[in-house]
């Protein structure tokens, strides 16, 4: 009985013991989130080669999923949207089946030397409207399908955890030969292909398939 009294004590369970626990938010915090993109939000998506898309399932299941091009891959054609291209992947095709079903999504951006960074949420949908993906061509080819994603929240993130990571210094970069191939985790994990045969289709997709 008393271990069960200790555990659920230790235990953080609504939100005003949550508030309790962390204390007050402080304005600067309080007052930054938008409704929109400004000017500093839309300068930095322009500058970013980087984001993580978050998605949720109707059955409660969550994913995250990095996508990423060259700086500016992100449209913006106002302040409220964003359109993001879909890059030849594996065809998992995860947070779009999530977005069928709950379009709730959230972003983060990452700057390559910038700690800090912006999250946006929002809610999405799946296009495949010519008009809308030619113009995100790229290296010739066009996407076949984008995220449009209706802005309700953007605010820039603080650097701390990024900071503590030393996220961007070279001299915490792991070198590659330090941990296996990608091809090899998958061949010994799932047993549907020899290594070699496993690292050889991932280097052609690599090569191939970027686009």
């Amino acid at each position: 009985m008393d271990g069960d009294m200790d555990r659920d004590t230790a235990t953080i369970r609504d939100a005003d013991a949550l508030r309790s626990h962390f204390g007050a938010v402080g304005p600067l915090a309080a007052g930054k989130v938008l409704d929109h993109l400004d000017d500093y939000g839309r300068r930095f998506v322009a500058l970013s080669p980087l984001l993580v898309l978050a998605s949720a399932g109707a059955d409660g299941s969550v994913d995250a999923s990095p996508r990423g091009d060259a700086p500016g891959f992100v449209a913006m054609p106002d302040a409220r949207t964003l359109v993001i291209p879909d890059r030849r992947g594996n065809n998992r095709v995860d947070s779009f089946a999530n977005i069928l079903t709950n379009p709730g999504v959230g972003l983060i951006f990452f700057v390559p030397g910038i700690d800090e960074t912006l999250r946006v949420n929002g809610v999405a949908e799946i296009a495949r409207d010519p008009d809308l993906l030619v113009p995100l061509t790229a290296q010739s080819k066009v996407p076949a399908a984008a995220l449009v994603v209706r802005v309700r929240e953007v605010f820039f993130h603080c650097g701390k955890a990024l900071m503590r990571a030393k996220f961007w210094d070279p001299a915490g970069h792991v070198p590659r030969a330090t941990f296996p191939s990608l091809g090899r985790i998958l061949a010994e994990q799932t047993a549907a292909a020899p290594v070699e045969e496993a690292e050889a289709t991932i280097a052609e997709a690599y090569r191939t398939r970027l686009y």
